[in-house]
């Protein structure tokens, strides 16, 4: 029995007479079970070899099949030998082995319940039951462990390559191991569901055997794919298995302790491990295990979770997803995880938010939390309300987070809304990105669930509120003038403290230590001096009556208790004789009621207690309401101006330059909209013109969000939709400019075509689209009362139709011009005009048809109406003719026949009308002799409106026939021409294929092409040239009373006629080079001396629409154009920055020193200006070395002492442009050249604005060599602050985070810098320095000198010139020009002098004519 049980044994070997004679104990190596073990312990003396393991493993199945699970004990050995062998043997076998472990695991689940539950299991048969489930089990967890170990080096060896695809073995191996890995967790699971603890003695497992099965557990869960939702079944396996072993077999310590260590080495294992434990402690019922996982969490310090590995992410991660799973688990181990919150690592702060985020949202919400839970809630808050200004952008955007969905699950307090409101708005202005869009997030969160009325604003509120708060003020004052109420009876109030008041008593006359004796002494030691003052015992009665009133209970019994030591004979304290509790009660109840028979003497010496009366009841109640109204009136102005200021910062988003944040601040106004806050339509109309932008995403936000508004009607029926529909649109379109009808124009086309692309077969849209045309037409012809507002957005909307199908408005077009253009088309010249460009969009110009061109004969009605209402409007003074003229002409070029004879018909009709006015005029005059003088200038007022409109038109004629000449005659000739080679092309047929062939070439090289291109375009220019403004042509006719008009302001000084005039004058000087070069200084002088801003703003964009068409006439001129940005007007300003902004950069005009005008308006006190000259450093930046190259001469002419610029503004301006300069080579080369400006600059005050934009550089250390290089250039002036300073700055910049060398480098230069500012550069040079500086001199003197060759890559120096500080010309001065305000015949004298007139002195070489036509 002592010995050595062998291998080959018989199963009646086991057994002696009294039982199994040894025991298995699971070795902690696998090893250990063939070395020599103690008493009774089984060892394994005979590992069978790898060949013959086969036949062993049939034998092992045999003696399964014929003995049960039991066959175990005298196979083990096999089991043994294929885990000994696990490398060299077969899969096959592995798997077998594997089967037949299961197997003996499963029939053990099965008879093992009814032998646990017998009494009359003798030792031996406890014994071979235990000894077989150790073996089995050891052996499958052992077994499982190596398979898993083999599967993921396989999975890793044949991992999937660039095309995918897996060994084929791998593939099938892995499957398989999947589906024996379950039955596997399966079979242990079924096993260890049953107590088998009462297999063990004393039912204490060992450790050893619960440890085997755990390690088989986690080395499945190390599996990389174990997260994945293939793996889930294995999963819920191991999760259930470890949560019995946790539950019966005392792993909780081990599992908490495992779960750290893994969670530290695997990161993907946060979710299982979060899932896992949320099972252990619901299903398995152990919370305990939170507690130990979280305090291991909470105990770890910062400097561990900043060392790499320390598993900080996992331990974040766990956390949340924890509390996402039993928030309510969490809150009594909240406390370990706090102090996380102060520590380093940001990523287990936003671990702990997020946590308490779950909390708020899941436990600690709605009304009925008790008062902790209150406190808890409030303390959370307040936390997470700290940790919105924590230091790093990342806890501040997950807070946010948190915050956005406490809101949106309505787990906010309503208290806290305003404060956190507030703090939401300023994170608007955070710096970082991430934020931001947090932020906006949420204060979308709080206007779609916010509990007050959004609708009103700030302003419609305030009388609401001053008057609810008047009425509340009117409530308090009544009350407080009110009689006083009764008293309630002594009785009632005693019977009322009687139960608190006995307690008091019992604890009172309870006998005391000494110690506490000594106290009671102590204490009532300083209340002697108040008895001696008690004159009697009825003083000292009233005293002990109003301890009992205020509650003071200890005190009256005390001084009841003295009161009879110093009156002992007084009635009302002897039958404190005796001192028992029920004796003190009777006396405290004689002090305070009194005899029953009336009402104690002493009470009238007592303030009355207040009784409530249901009046007074009533008027509390209707006092408490009014209090609570006007509250609520308070909160909600706040958040309404909350919400206000959220819009206007929010809005101010929809231009910035990262695309995420302008989607958000899309989707922000869609979502105010939504909820109809005040305000919320100018954030609609705003993000409008982002229908144009080049970013895709943008874009299809913001036709999203105009389709969600305004295009997804609702209703029950096709009518009712259409209704909706066309209200929301008008509703946008009521008031709105041209340009936000054009962008509305491009969502509504949008959405047709995605209509047609997506839903061309369904019958309800195409329903839904005829019906809105058919509103529209009723509201538009008046069928529908509606105003005029409506009816314009109605034809507007027709016209956006139109877009998509020519016949919307073709086939009504009499029905346009009966009701806008007919007899009352002078009552309403708007609907007129809308009307007109209504009708544009069925032309060619709108659809861009390549046919024949599509147009109407000239006895149209349409035209007859238009010249009619055009002609008739001259002579009216309506303000919103111009407007109807322009487009009316506009559209009489585009779509009529020989539009030129119309246009010529339209000005000789209005010239008459406009001359019989004038003539009826006079003779009224002459008849009525006695006129006042003052109905005469009216009427002379009226004549120059008239005149005013007449030039207009003629201006626009101009216009628009040089247009059409140069884009519809230019394409019919081509498409003529195209049509007539087509011909020829068939009429030639296989005979021409010779011709064809030799022509080949010369059509490869474009000649035929071009030379006919060419002939055309100089027909074209001959017409304009010489046709135009010929005799016969009527336009020459208006032209010398143009120029007449604009050169003597003095005797035509009508504003109107002014601008009028001015206006055409530049359209016609569109026609031709000729015309334009006459008039050129004309249109100059007006720019600068005309006193109307309208005027010169206008003259700028006009001058700038010329140097597009006759740049060589207008390049002399360039200097002129500049000179408006001084101009001191701010409209002025505007405009010209903005003609000059695409002048520049669409190359039109060469940069030169003159941008350094748009450089001052980047100060300029208009912040639109700022933004727009901002705007045009951003776009020329992205030109290659645009700005480096300005620079310099930018720099020259702001330090110039005649500008007087002040250095505060210098600074701020080039702090702006030393911004672009990004490359290392940029930088050095301006560190020289700003250097050598030190030798030509005069006064103290451009050395300082030298070194401050030395500063301003981000300097290399490239830069900082040359800087040292050119020491000769500033050491000199060294001893001035304004020098010293800036480069001192330099210095301090280098420094930081600068290699040793390279900073013992920028110290010894601070140093020399210091040296030279205290004591002179006279008295710093020593000899050792002269030859320091003789050979820095030498090495600058090669560098300057040496000519580099150039070399790929480097920057080619060329206008290194420029950097000269160039010399002062001497410029002859100007002869004034002065403006006649007489009548004189010489009226040319206001135009500049031939002297100066700029020449010209640098051509710029035009495009072709041809290419221009095409544009």
């Amino acid at each position: 029995g002592e010995g050595v049980i062998l291998v080959k044994h018989t199963n009646k070997g086991c057994l002696n007479d009294s039982g199994m004679s040894w025991d298995f104990f699971v070795p902690v190596c696998v090893g250990d079970l063939v070395k020599t073990g103690g008493i009774n312990q089984y060892v394994v003396q005979d590992v069978v070899s790898a060949k013959q393991l086969p036949s062993c493993l049939n034998k092992f199945k045999a003696a399964l099949r014929s003995q049960g699970p039991l066959c175990i004990l005298e196979h083990f050995d096999t089991g043994y030998s294929v885990l000994q062998h696990c490398k060299a043997v077969d899969l096959a076998v592995k798997e077998d082995t594997l089967e037949l472990l299961v197997q003996v695991v499963s029939g053990l689940s099965v008879s093992l319940p009814s032998i646990l539950v017998s009494t009359s299991l003798s030792a031996a048969e406890r014994k071979e039951k235990l000894n077989a489930v150790k073996m089995s089990v050891f052996l499958l967890c052992k077994l499982t462990e190596n398979l898993e170990s083999d599967s993921y080096r396989q999975n890793i060896v044949t991992a999937p390559g660039k095309g995918g695809k897996k060994g084929k073995a791998c593939g099938e191996g892995l499957v398989q191991w999947d589906s024996e890995r379950e039955q596997v967790l399966q079979a242990l699971v079924q096993l260890f569901q049953l107590d088998i603890r009462s297999l063990w003695s004393l039912s204490l497992v060992e450790e050893e055997f619960i440890s085997c099965v755990t390690c088989c557990c986690y080395k499945l869960l190390e599996n990389p794919t174990i997260s994945h939702v293939k793996s889930k079944p294995t999963r819920d396996c191991v999760i259930h298995l470890l949560g019995l072993l946790i539950k019966k077999y005392n792993h909780l310590l081990g599992a908490g302790v495992k779960v750290i260590q893994m969670l530290q080495h695997f990161e993907q294992l946060s979710s299982v491990f979060a899932q896992a434990v949320s099972v252990w402690s619901t299903e398995y019922g152990v919370r305990a295990i939170i507690g130990e996982v979280i305090r291991e969490i909470g105990q770890k310090s910062s400097e561990e979770l900043a060392r790499e590995g320390s598993g900080v992410k996992a331990f974040a991660s766990f956390l949340s997803e924890v509390s996402a799973l039993v928030p309510e688990l969490m809150i009594p181990n909240i406390s370990v995880l706090i102090t996380h919150l102060e520590g380093e690592s940001h990523t287990m702060r936003v671990a702990v938010c997020e946590v308490l985020g779950e909390i708020l949202v899941r436990v600690l919400c709605g009304d009925g939390l008790d008062e902790s839970g209150r406190a808890d809630r409030d303390r959370f808050f307040d936390t997470l309300q700290e940790h919105l200004h924590d230091s790093h952008s990342h806890v501040r955007t997950r807070v946010l987070q948190v915050y956005t969905r406490i809101v949106n699950s309505k787990a906010l307090p309503l208290c806290r809304y305003s404060e956190v409101m507030e703090l939401a708005v300023g994170r608007l202005m955070d710096k970082s990105i991430n934020v931001v869009k947090s932020s906006i997030q949420l204060l979308a969160a709080f206007i779609a669930h916010n509990p007050y009325s959004c609708k009103l604003s700030s302003a419609d509120l305030k009388k609401p509120l001053e008057k609810e708060t008047s009425k509340l003020r009117e409530l308090k004052e009544k009350l407080e003038g009110t009689a006083p109420v009764a008293v309630i009876k002594a009785s009632e109030l005693w019977a009322a403290m009687v139960p608190e008041l006995l307690v008091t008593v019992r604890k009172e006359l309870e006998p005391t230590s000494e110690e506490e004796k000594e106290q009671q002494e102590d204490e009532e030691g300083g209340e002697v001096e108040e008895e001696k003052e008690a004159e009697d015992d009825r003083a000292t009665a009233v005293k002990i009556a109003q301890y009992l009133r205020v509650n003071k209970y200890r005190d009256a019994v005390q001084l009841s208790i003295r009161a009879h030591s110093c009156f002992p004979e007084s009635e009302m304290f002897t039958s404190l004789s005796t001192l028992t509790p029920e004796n003190m009660m009777d006396t405290l109840a004689l002090i305070f009621k009194g005899s029953d028979d009336d009402t104690s003497e002493l009470n009238q010496n007592l303030p009355p207690t207040p009784q409530k009366e249901p009046e007074k009841e009533g008027e509390d109640g209707e006092l408490k309401k009014q209090e609570m109204l006007v509250q609520y009136l308070k909160d909600t102005e706040t958040f309404a101006l909350q919400v206000e200021r959220a819009i206007s910062v929010i809005n101010t988003m929809l231009y910035w330059k990262t695309t995420s944040v302008v989607q958000e601040a899309v989707q922000f106004c869609v979502t105010v909209c939504e909820f109809s806050v005040a305000n919320s339509i100018s954030g609609v109309r705003k993000m409008l013109p982002l229908v144009w932008s080049t970013d895709a995403a943008i874009k299809d936000a913001v036709i999203h969000a105009y389709r969600r508004l305004y295009l997804n009607p609702q209703g029950d029926t096709i009518r009712t939709k259409a209704q909706t529909l066309v209200d929301s649109l008008s509703e946008l379109m009521v008031d709105s400019s041209l340009g936000t009808i054009q962008c509305l124009e491009e969502i509504v086309i949008y959405t047709s075509c995605c209509f047609v692309l997506f839903f061309y077969c369904n019958y309800s849209i195409i329903s839904l689209q005829s019906t809105v045309v058919q509103v529209l037409w009723e509201r538009f012809t008046g069928k529908r009362e509606t105003s005029s507002l409506y009816k314009r957005a109605a034809v507007l909307l027709l016209g956006m139709a139109a877009r998509a199908e020519r016949e919307v408005v073709l086939s009504n077009l009499d029905t346009l011009c009966s009701v806008a253009l007919g007899e009352k088309v002078t009552e309403d010249f708007l609907l007129a005009r809308d009307a007109v460009i209504t009708i544009c969009n069925i032309t060619d110009h709108v659809r861009q048809s390549k046919g024949a061109p599509f147009r109407l004969p000239q006895d149209h009605q349409l035209f007859t109406c238009l010249t009619q209402a055009v002609a008739e409007g001259v002579v009216m003074e309506d303000p919103y003719w111009q407007s109807f003229m322009e487009q009316a002409v506009r559209l009489i070029y585009f779509l009529a026949e020989s539009p030129d004879q119309l246009c010529s018909r339209l000005l000789q009709r209005s010239a008459r009308l406009l001359l019989d006015q004038i003539a009826e005029g006079g003779e009224v005059n002459k008849d009525a002799g006695q006129m006042q003088d003052g109905s005469q200038e009216s009427n002379e007022q009226l004549n120059c409106v008239c005149l005013a409109q007449l030039l207009a038109a003629c201006g626009c004629v101009a216009f628009w026939q040089v247009s059409h000449l140069e884009r519809s005659v230019s394409a019919e000739l081509r498409r003529r021409r195209g049509e007539t080679e087509e011909r020829e092309e068939k009429e030639k047929g296989p005979a021409g294929k010779q011709t064809a062939n030799e022509s080949t070439m010369e059509e490869e090289l474009g000649l035929i092409g071009a030379s006919a291109e060419d002939t055309e375009a100089e027909l074209i220019r001959n017409i304009c040239e010489t046709e135009l403004l010929a005799e016969e042509n009527l336009l020459s006719a208006f032209l010398p009373l143009l120029v007449r008009v604009c050169g003597s302001p003095g005797r035509y000084s009508h504003p109107q006629l002014t601008t009028a005039a001015c206006l055409a004058l530049s359209q016609y000087m569109m026609i031709s080079p000729s015309v334009c070069e006459e008039n050129i200084r004309l249109m100059f002088t007006v720019l600068e001396r005309s006193t109307l801003p309208v005027v010169r703003a206008n003259a700028i964009i006009a001058l700038g629409d010329l140097t597009v068409r006759f740049p060589n006439i207008l390049e002399p001129w360039t200097q002129n154009l500049y000179a408006r940005l001084s101009d001191e007007v701010p409209s002025v300003r505007q405009t010209a920055v903005t003609v000059l902004t695409q002048l520049v950069l669409k190359d039109v005009l060469k940069v030169k020193g003159q941008v350094s005008e748009v450089a001052v308006l980047l100060i300029d006190p208009d912040s639109h200006i700022n933004s727009l000259a901002l705007n045009f450093f951003n776009e020329l930046a992205t030109k290659d070395n645009a700005i480096y190259n300005l620079l310099p001469d930018i720099i020259s002419r702001l330090s110039d002492p005649e500008r007087g610029m002040s250095s505060e503004d210098f600074n701020t301006i080039m702090k702006q442009l030393f911004s672009y300069i990004t490359k290392e080579r940029q930088t050095e080369s301006l560190v020289e050249k700003l250097c050598q400006r030190f030798r030509t600059a005069k006064t103290e005050r451009q050395w300082c604005d030298l070194a401050v934009s030395l500063s301003l550089l981000s300097m290399c250390e490239r830069g900082f060599k040359r800087l040292q290089e050119c020491w000769e250039c500033y050491s000199d002036k060294l001893t001035e602050p304004g020098v010293y300073q800036p480069l001192l700055s330099i210095t301090a910049k280098l420094r930081r985070g600068a290699k040793p060398q390279f900073k013992a480098q920028v110290d010894e230069f601070e140093q020399r810098l210091t040296a030279v500012h205290t004591r002179g550069l006279e008295n710093v040079e020593s000899p050792e320095m002269d030859e320091e500086n003789q050979k820095a001199g030498v090495s600058a003197e090669k560098t300057v000198t040496r000519t580099p060759a150039p070399t790929r890559g480097r920057l080619k120096s060329k206008e290194g010139q420029d950097f000269v500080t160039p010399r002062k010309s001497c410029k002859s001065k100007k002869p004034a020009i002065t403006f006649s305000s007489d009548e004189e015949e010489d009226e040319e004298d206001a135009v500049m002098a031939e002297s100066e007139t700029p020449k010209v002195t640098t051509p710029i070489a035009r495009t072709s004519r041809r290419a221009r036509l095409r544009n």
